[in-house]
C-alpha cells in the first residue's frame, strides 16, 4: 500500500519540478517506509530520441539508494535544474511486499524505458510471474509493482484484464511516448486528477495535488448539489473545482507527442447473466470462491489482522483468514450506550465480536467510543478524507487507529452487502409498478439528506443564482441535476417492470455509488494511519460469480416484497424486522464455517448512536459549530435553513443526524481546504 503524485506536461514545456517533493510530502502517511522519486525527460518532439530521467531520493531515507542524489541535497538541486524535465512522478512506500530496497519505486524495467508508480496490490501476481518467465521476462524483486511492468510491456494496457487486486498505478511507456493511468474494477484505491493549465496532475490523495498546484481551487457547485442530495457524489466529481476521482474500472492514455487524453471504461459489474445451476451447487461453488479469495488476499510479508463486528461479513473473512493463518489480531469497536434510545440499543456489537473471536482463538482487541469522541476527531478525520463521502464515518477512524497499533495489514468484509443482497429495505423502497416509478421511488429513497424541493431554502442567495446557471450534460439546469445523475448511473439494465429485474437493477446502482463510497472512506481512513485494507468479498472471481447468481437467490419472496411507507417513523428498522434479510445463499453457503447465531442475524450497520448523542453531550458542539453566525457554511448556506434542521433534531422532532453529520464535515472541510 502507497502513495503515488505525478505531473506530465502536455505540450512538452519544462516543468517546476522542485514541487514534486512537497506533492509525495502530502502523502507520508501512506507510506512512511520509502519515498522515491523521478524527473524525466520524454524527447516526445525528437522520435529518435529515447527520452532520459533521473532518480532522486529524500535524505531521510537515502541509505536505500546510495546511488541517487537526495532531492534536496547540492546534487539534488544540480539535478533539478539540469532539465528541462516535463514529466515527474512521485512514491511513498509501505512496505508489505518484499521489504528489501528491491521493491523501491518509481521502478523501471531493465531499459529504463518502462517507469511505474503502483498503489495497491495485485493478488495474483505469483500467477503472471511465472507466466512472464516463460515468456523470457526476467525478475529482481518479489513484488507485483515489478509484474505490472512486464506485464504492460508484453501485452500493453489490456494487461489491466489480467490483474486481480486493488490498484491505481501510473505507468510511463517512453517507447510510445504515452502515460497511463489506471484503477481497479471496483475503486479500491483512490487516484485523483486535474488539468492546471498545460498541465495534468494525479495524486492518491487531493491534497497531494494541492501541494503542486500551491492554491485553494474554490467549491465545484454541482457536487455540492449532489452531496447534499445523496450524502455522497455519484459522478466522478470532488468538492475540489476541477479535481476529478478516476472512475472505477477506468483507465487514461495520454499521448505525450500530441497532448490528447483519452479516458476509457475496461469493466463493470454485470448482474444480467444469471446461471441456471442448482442451488446446491452453487452454495458450495460460492464457499469454494469466498475461501480462494481469502487465501489469494493472505499473501503478505508482514502481519495481517481482521475487523471483527458481530455480523456475518466480517465474521466470514474472519474465520476463512484464521483458517489460512492460524491465530491472527481481530479488532472491534463499541459504544456507550448510557445516553442511547431504545431503537439504539443494538448498535454495540462487542459481545458477538467476542463470542466469535473466542471461537476462532485471535488475539482479540476492542475500543469503544462515547459521545465526545466525534468532536475530537472531526478536524483530522475530515484533513484525512478531504473527499466527503456517506454517513458517519468517524468510527472507522477510530477501528483503523486500534489496528494500525498491531498490523499493517487488517482484512475487511466491505462488498458482501452490495454483492449478495444485504439492504432489503432499499429495495422495498424502491419497488415501482412500472419502470418509471420504480426509478421515481428509488430516487426519492436516494436523496438522503435535502430534497430538490428544499434546495431553495438549504443554498444562499448568491449560490442558488450561480447553480441556476450552470449546465451540465446536454443543458440540464442545476434544479434536475441530481435526477439526470441518478438516472445516468442507474441505466437501464433490465426492464424495470418486475420486482426482481428493479432489485437487479438496484444491485447494479449501489454497486456504482455506495459502494465506492464505503470504499473511499476505507481506504483514506486506515491510510491516516498506514494500514493498509484488503477486502476479500471483491476478488474478481467472487465477483463475477455473485453477480451471476439469481437475485431470488439472494432475496426470498422478492416479487412479493412489499413498497415502504415512506411516512412511517423508524421505517428502516421495521422494515428490517418485516422483510427477507437478504444475503441469503450466502447466508447458507457459510453454515459449515460460522455459527448460526451468526449466519441468521440481521443486518446491523456500523453507526454510532449519534441520533441521541446529537441531542445530548454534542449538542453544544453542533449548536456551536453550526449556529454560528461566522461559519464558513454561510458564503454558500442558508442560517435560516441550518437553524431549523437543527432545531428540529435537537427536539426530537426529526432525525436529522445524517444532514447534521454533514453540515459538520463540509463546515470543517472549508475550514481545511477552502
Amino acid at each position: 500500500m502507497c502513495g503515488i503524485a505525478g505531473v506530465i506536461n502536455l505540450d512538452g514545456a519544462p516543468l517546476k519540478v522542485d514541487r514534486l517533493k512537497l506533492m509525495v510530502d502530502a502523502l507520508a502517511h501512506r507510506g512512511p517506509d520509502d519515498a522515491g522519486y523521478l524527473v524525466y525527460q520524454t524527447g516526445r518532439h525528437h522520435p529518435t530520441d529515447e527520452g532520459f530521467g533521473q532518480e532522486l531520493t529524500d535524505q531521510a531515507f537515502g541509505h536505500l539508494s546510495p546511488q541517487l542524489p537526495a532531492i534536496d541535497s547540492p546534487a539534488g538541486r544540480t539535478c533539478l535544474e539540469e532539465g528541462p524535465w516535463d514529466l515527474c512522478l512521485g512514491h511513498r512506500r509501505l512496505t508489505i511486499l518484499d521489504l528489501t530496497p528491491r521493491g523501491h519505486q518509481p521502478m523501471s524495467d531493465r531499459t529504463r524505458n518502462t517507469w511505474l508508480v503502483h498503489n495497491g496490490e495485485v493478488y495474483n501476481f505469483r500467477e503472471l510471474r511465472v507466466e512472464l518467465e516463460k515468456l523470457g521476462y526476467c525478475f529482481r524483486s518479489r513484488t507485483d509493482a515489478e509484474v505490472i511492468l512486464y506485464a504492460y510491456e508484453a501485452w500493453g494496457p489490456d494487461c489491466i484484464h489480467r490483474f486481480n487486486g486493488m490498484f491505481a498505478f501510473a505507468l510511463w511507456d517512453n517507447r510510445h511516448k504515452r502515460l497511463v493511468l489506471a484503477r481497479d474494477r471496483y475503486g479500491i484505491k483512490p487516484l485523483y486528477w486535474t488539468r492546471r493549465g498545460d498541465c495534468l496532475v494525479f495524486a492518491s490523495e487531493i491534497k497531494a495535488i494541492l501541494a503542486w498546484c500551491g492554491t485553494a481551487t474554490g467549491v465545484d457547485l454541482l457536487a455540492l448539489n449532489e452531496y447534499f442530495s445523496f450524502q455522497n457524489v455519484l459522478t466522478d466529481r470532488t468538492l475540489f473545482d476541477g479535481i476529478r476521482l478516476l472512475r472505477a474500472g477506468h483507465i487514461v492514455q495520454i499521448d505525450a507527442a500530441n497532448g490528447s487524453v483519452e479516458t476509457r471504461q475496461y469493466w463493470d459489474f454485470d448482474f444480467g447473466s444469471e446461471i441456471a445451476s442448482p442451488r446446491e451447487e452453487i452454495e458450495e461453488h460460492l464457499k469454494f470462491l469466498l475461501q480462494q479469495a481469502v487465501r489469494r488476499q493472505c499473501v503478505a510479508d508482514v502481519a495481517i489482522g481482521s475487523y471483527l463486528s458481530g455480523g456475518m461479513d466480517s465474521g466470514t473473512v474472519t474465520a476463512l483468514t484464521s483458517s489460512v493463518l492460524g491465530r491472527i489480531f481481530t479488532f472491534t469497536l463499541g459504544f456507550d450506550l448510557s445516553e442511547a434510545a431504545a431503537h439504539e440499543m443494538t448498535f454495540d456489537e462487542r459481545e458477538q465480536a467476542e463470542r466469535l473471536a473466542n471461537l476462532l482463538q485471535t488475539e482479540h482487541y476492542e475500543s469503544v467510543l462515547h459521545s465526545g469522541d466525534m468532536e475530537a476527531v472531526l478536524h483530522d478525520l475530515v484533513w484525512s478524507l478531504e473527499d466527503l463521502r456517506l454517513g458517519q464515518c468517524y468510527p472507522n477512524y477510530y477501528v483503523a487507529r486500534l489496528a494500525s497499533k498491531f498490523v499493517k495489514v487488517v482484512m475487511s468484509g466491505v462488498g458482501g452487502d452490495e454483492l449478495f443482497g444485504g439492504y432489503a429495505w432499499r429495495y422495498a423502497a424502491a419497488v415501482g409498478r412500472d419502470g418509471h416509478e420504480y426509478v421515481q421511488n428509488y430516487y426519492r429513497y436516494w436523496q438522503r439528506l435535502v430534497r430538490n424541493r428544499e434546495k431553495p431554502l438549504l443554498f444562499n442567495d448568491d449560490v442558488r443564482s450561480r447553480l441556476a446557471e450552470l449546465r451540465e450534460n446536454g443543458a440540464v439546469p442545476f434544479k434536475d441535476h441530481t435526477l439526470s445523475v441518478f438516472r445516468g448511473v442507474l441505466g437501464e439494465q433490465f426492464d424495470n417492470r418486475t420486482v426482481s429485474s428493479q432489485v437487479r437493477n438496484a444491485l447494479y446502482f449501489e454497486c456504482k455509488t455506495f459502494l465506492p463510497g464505503l470504499l473511499v472512506i476505507e481506504d483514506k481512513l486506515s491510510m491516516a494511519h498506514s494500514l493498509e485494507t484488503r477486502v476479500p468479498f471483491l476478488d474478481n472471481d467472487l465477483v463475477d460469480f455473485a453477480c451471476s447468481i439469481p437475485v431470488t437467490m439472494k432475496v426470498s419472496g422478492i416479487d412479493n416484497l412489499e413498497q415502504m411507507n415512506e411516512n412511517l417513523l423508524r421505517k428502516k428498522e421495521l422494515y428490517t424486522n418485516k422483510l427477507d434479510r437478504g444475503k441469503n445463499i450466502l447466508r447458507k453457503a457459510m453454515e459449515q464455517i460460522l455459527p448460526r447465531e451468526f449466519t441468521t442475524a440481521r443486518k446491523q450497520g456500523f453507526s454510532a448512536p449519534d441520533e441521541s448523542w446529537f441531542r445530548g453531550r454534542s449538542a453544544a458542539h453542533v449548536q456551536e459549530v453550526l449556529l454560528d453566525g461566522s461559519s464558513p457554511l454561510y458564503r454558500f448556506l442558508s442560517p435560516d435553513y441550518v437553524r431549523k434542521v437543527v432545531d428540529a433534531h435537537c427536539s426530537g422532532r426529526e432525525n436529522k443526524r445524517l444532514l447534521i453529520w454533514s453540515l459538520l464535515n463540509f463546515a470543517k472541510w472549508l475550514e481545511h481546504f477552502d
